[in-house]
């Protein structure tokens, strides 16, 4: 159990970063497609705010205490921070695909051990992750074909 807690909570910090990523394209994002694009990722740090509650509140459901500390997820995220400069939406979307495709990675491992352990209450969801980061990277990618 203590594995899976570990990888639950390194999934909460890379939420955590990946949050304040958004945030920081959101703010710094420039070029045409300022509106809709700037609208799109409010609309995704919004969906991630809400899946950085459940992930911590799933830890707890499972006995264990979810991380809290901004040091905790800068230390042991393995997803990088933005830097505070503007941004163009090529560069995002590049970004936001790199960070997609090793959340869905991290959320696959997970809901392996937990489907060996029998933990189907976080298999389950993770399926609902898989099939979020699956859809978002299908329509990154057409936009960056």
């Amino acid at each position: 159990m203590e594995e899976r807690l570990e990888e639950l909570n390194r999934f909460l910090a890379n939420l955590n970063v990946f949050y304040r990523k958004l945030q920081n394209y959101h703010w710094n994002i420039e070029g045409e497609d300022f509106f809709e694009v700037h609208a799109k990722l409010e609309e995704y740090y919004d969906e991630v705010n809400e899946q950085i509650d459940e992930i911590a509140e799933h830890i707890l459901t499972l006995d264990g205490q979810p991380w809290g500390t901004l040091r905790d997820y800068i230390e042991k995220a393995t997803l990088e921070e933005a830097e505070n400069k503007k941004i163009t939406s090529s560069k995002i979307f590049k970004q936001l695909i790199e960070d997609l495709e090793s959340l869905r990675a991290q959320v696959l491992s997970i809901k392996k051990k937990a489907e060996v352990a029998n933990d189907y209450g976080t298999s389950s969801l993770m399926d609902e992750y898989i099939l979020d980061y699956e859809k978002k990277l299908w329509m990154l990618h057409h936009v960056t074909k």
